[in-house]
């Protein structure tokens, strides 16, 4: 079956491209456009797609609204920010909304087809290096950074000890062959416990789990 994706650009020539970028693939099927992210909430109900590609800054109802309105959904899409700059403090934010990560608008068609791809499979296309230099660029002084890295704290007490190993294996960016080889467990352990670890901390994603655990100054 087709991976079926909707677009969200303000910009005509943006969506047009990416139409006819992701219109080669054989397995992607681009099912609606919208130049808002007002526009997302009805084209959603009606066209089922699996990923949305969401511009950020728009005129009206921008990307971060939109992601935060769509991952409140029941079985929601998944969600791709567009973007310009890799430092825009708008990504950050999107990914702790349940982003699950983002591409630059010149990133080679190739790439984004392949992230349309990852994501649909439910594999995040953000990288924890690049988690760790938004975070490092956008996150603010010590005023800022201290009451989050304190709740964030708060939230990774819940987990068990191996929990909380694979956390923040996760939040280096290991994959989980790698950790189940650090950690001397099976793949599917590994896998187990991420899942729980996305239902104790309430999150719908692995980049939100990486998110914490810098928050938290883990790694």
């Amino acid at each position: 079956m087709s991976i079926r994706v909707l677009l969200v650009d303000d910009d005509p020539l943006v969506r047009a491209g990416l139409r006819l970028m992701l219109g080669g693939a054989p397995d992607l099927e681009v099912v609606a456009e919208a130049a808002d992210g007002g526009e997302v909430g009805p084209l959603v109900v009606a066209h089922s797609p699996d990923v949305v590609l969401m511009d950020i800054r728009m005129p009206g109802t921008d990307g971060l609204a939109a992601t935060e309105a769509l991952r409140g959904r029941p079985e929601p899409p998944e969600v791709i920010v567009l973007t310009t700059f890799h430092t825009d403090e708008h990504v950050l934010r999107a990914l702790r909304a349940g982003a699950a990560g983002f591409v630059l608008k010149d990133t080679p068609p190739r790439e984004i087809v392949e992230a349309v791809r990852k994501v649909a499979a439910g594999e995040p296309v953000l990288s924890p290096a690049v988690t760790a230099q938004l975070i490092a660029q956008v996150s603010g002084g010590d005023a800022q950074r201290r009451p989050r890295a304190e709740a964030a704290r708060e939230r990774l007490a819940v987990l068990g000890d191996r929990e909380r190993e694979v956390a923040t294996a996760v939040g280096r960016g290991k994959a989980n062959a790698e950790i189940a080889a650090e950690l001397y467990m099976s793949v599917p352990t590994v896998k187990t416990h991420v899942s729980r670890i996305l239902t104790k901390l309430d999150l719908n994603n692995r980049v939100q789990i990486a998110l914490l655990v810098h928050d938290a100054g883990e790694v």
